[in-house]
């Protein structure tokens, strides 16, 4: 007991102490942001913002320049698939990634990795994804079956 209060009331009487301090100063202004020094301006012209109007040359009004024409820009080519991707059966995927009984568990990783280097759908176009995504998968069946016939060490 401190001074005829026990730790607790003391504590309670400190904490209402420094309460009372704190509801005498004023409340910080309602079109304020705390913390910032200065208020916040906006180019309105009758309600609607300017920027929100050209969205697009936003970034082109801090430049000082002209954004270039869109029809400036030659188009892009369609993209061509590459002849692998059209191979899809899983007798032509075999043949490609050559698997051997003489085949080890390193041998087996490597050809997955050089397989799919060539092969990942976040590496091919977008319209060839499909195909590419379905010779990942016949792949990696492939190559999990070959590793599951090893002889186990």
């Amino acid at each position: 007991m401190l001074f005829g209060q026990s730790v607790f009331q003391s504590v309670l009487e400190r904490l209402k102490a420094e309460e009372e301090p704190a509801e005498q100063t004023h409340a910080p202004a309602a079109h304020r942001v705390s913390g910032l020094a200065t208020g916040l301006a906006f180019d309105v012209m009758e309600g609607i913002s300017v920027t929100s109007q050209r969205i697009g040359e936003a970034y082109f009004d801090n430049l000082g320049s002209e954004p270039a024409a869109e029809e400036a820009l030659p188009p892009e080519p369609e993209p061509v698939m590459p002849d692998h991707l059209a191979r899809i059966a899983p007798e032509e995927i075999a043949v490609e990634l050559a698997i051997a009984a003489s085949d080890t568990q390193q041998t087996l990783n490597e050809k997955r990795r050089t397989f799919a280097k060539a092969n990942h759908p976040d590496g091919v176009a977008e319209p060839f994804r499909d195909n590419a995504n379905r010779r990942m998968m016949i792949a990696n069946l492939l190559i999990d079956e070959a590793m599951r016939r090893l002889p186990q060490s």
